[in-house]
C-alpha cells in the first residue's frame, strides 16, 4: 500500500552509489532544477547540509559520503555520457562544483546503465565520459556478461571491505585540470613564503601540481612529523593543521587560482618514503580533514610528482623506470597503483593515465525534500 504524497516534499529520483572509496545520490540532470541556485538547495537538503551530523538527509558525516553526482546523455560528438561532480561538507552550506572526483566517476557508468542512457554491450561496455566540472575525458569500461551488469568480482581496492567488478578508467586529458598548466607555477619545485596566525614566518619546499586534482605537495619531515602517523592523530594536531591552511592560501595565487580560503581546493599532501613496498607514503587533507584513503585523481597527481625530475617527491619515491610505469601510492588504508604512460619526446610529461576501481549501487528509490526548495527565495 503507498501512501499519499505531502505536499511539503517533493520526491526526486536518485540512486546512491558507491565509487571507489566515496558515496553519495546520483540524480539525472533532468530530474532536478536547471537553475544552480535551486539545484544546490536540493542537494544540500537531500545530503542534510549544513549540520555537521548531516542527520536529516543522506550524508555520511564525512567530505567522503558527503558527494552527488549529476548524469545526463551527451550530444557532443564522439562523448556518450556527461557527469557533474558535486562536492558537499558537512557543515557547509556551499556546494562546490569545481573540482573532479575520480572514484565517484566509477559509478557514472553502472549508473548510467541502470537508469537506461547506455546500451550494454555483451560482455563488457566502454563509454566516453566529459566531466563537466573541469572538461576532463575518460573511457570507462565496465563487466556486462549478457548485457547485464555485473557488480560481484575478484578485484579489491584498499579502504572498500570485500571485492567487486574491476570498473576500469582511462584518463584521456588530465593535465591542468583545474589550474592554467601541470605545473601552474612554471616550476617543479617551489620555496613557499607564509606566515601562520601567530605571525610565525616560515618557508617550505613544495610541488605545486595539477594532474587531474590540484595539490601542495610537501614532505611530511618539513613539518615536523613522520608521515606514518594516523589519520586520527593527523587530524587531532591542531597546529599542523593551522600550518597547512596558512600554506595553502600561500600556494593558491601560485597556482592561478586566486584567493582559495572558501575552495576545497588544493588538497594538501605530506609525503614519506614508502613503508610497505610501494613507491611513495601519502597523508591527503581534503583540504581541511585528512583523508582516510587517497582520491582517485589525487593519485595519479601524487604518482606523476613521483616521475618527474626535481620534484619534492625526488629522492623519497622508489619509482621505476621506462615510458610505461606503475606507481604504488601508499595512503592510511592500503595502496592505490596508478599505471602512467611518459611522453616519449618528454618525459616530464605524462601521456596517459589509468587505473581500476570498483562501484554498485546501495539503494534506488527517491529523496524527499521540501518542496518550497524548489520555488524563488
Amino acid at each position: 500500500m503507498s501512501l499519499p504524497d505531502s505536499p511539503d516534499l517533493q520526491p526526486l529520483p536518485c540512486t546512491l552509489m558507491r565509487g571507489g572509496t566515496s558515496r553519495g545520490p546520483f540524480f539525472l540532470a533532468d530530474d532536478l532544477p536547471t537553475d544552480v541556485a535551486r539545484r544546490d538547495r536540493v542537494l544540500l537538503a537531500a545530503m542534510g547540509s549544513p549540520d555537521r551530523r548531516q542527520i536529516d538527509g543522506l550524508g555520511g558525516a564525512h567530505p567522503l559520503t558527503s558527494k552527488a553526482g549529476i548524469v545526463s546523455r551527451s550530444a557532443r560528438p564522439g562523448v556518450d555520457l556527461e557527469f557533474l561532480f558535486a562536492q558537499l561538507q558537512p557543515d557547509s552550506d556551499r556546494v562546490d562544483t569545481t573540482p573532479n572526483c575520480g572514484n565517484m566517476l566509477a559509478a557514472v557508468l553502472p549508473f548510467a546503465i541502470e537508469r537506461g542512457l547506455v546500451a550494454p554491450g555483451d560482455a563488457v561496455t566502454t563509454a566516453r565520459i566529459l566531466t563537466l566540472n573541469t572538461g576532463m575525458l575518460c573511457d570507462v569500461t565496465v563487466q556486462t556478461p549478457g548485457g547485464r551488469l555485473r557488480y560481484a568480482g575478484d578485484t579489491g581496492i584498499d579502504g572498500v571491505p570485500g571485492t567487486a567488478a574491476p570498473v576500469k578508467i582511462n584518463f584521456l586529458d588530465t593535465a591542468g585540470s583545474v589550474c592554467p598548466a601541470m605545473l601552474p607555477s612554471g616550476k617543479v619545485l617551489d620555496h613557499i613564503k607564509f606566515s601562520t596566525a601567530d605571525g610565525a614566518a616560515h618557508e617550505l619546499a613544495a610541488t605545486l601540481i595539477d594532474n587531474g586534482m590540484p595539490m601542495v605537495l610537501v614532505r611530511a619531515a618539513e613539518l615536523g612529523i613522520s608521515g606514518e602517523e594516523s589519520v586520527a592523530e593527523l587530524n587531532g594536531n591542531a597546529a599542523l593543521k593551522a600550518k597547512l591552511e596558512a600554506l595553502r592560501l600561500a600556494a593558491g595565487p601560485l597556482m592561478g587560482l586566486g584567493d582559495v580560503a572558501a575552495k576545497n581546493y588544493p588538497k594538501m599532501c605530506l609525503l614519506s618514503a614508502p613503508v610497505a613496498g610501494g613507491a611513495i607514503a601519502t597523508r591527503c587533507f581534503i583540504p581541511h580533514v585528512c583523508h582516510e584513503a587517497i582520491g582517485v585523481l589525487a593519485a595519479v597527481t601524487v604518482a606523476t610528482a613521483c616521475v618527474l625530475e626535481g620534484s619534492v617527491a625526488q629522492g623519497l619515491a622508489r619509482a621505476a623506470s621506462g615510458l610505461q610505469r606503475t606507481v604504488s601510492v601508499e595512503h592510511p588504508s592500503g595502496e592505490f597503483s596508478v599505471e602512467l604512460e611518459l611522453d616519449a619526446n618528454d618525459q616530464q610529461q605524462v601521456a596517459r593515465a589509468a587505473l581500476l576501481r570498483t562501484a554498485r549501487p546501495i539503494m534506488r528509490g527517491e529523496v524527499l525534500v521540501p518542496a518550497a526548495l524548489l520555488h524563488d527565495i
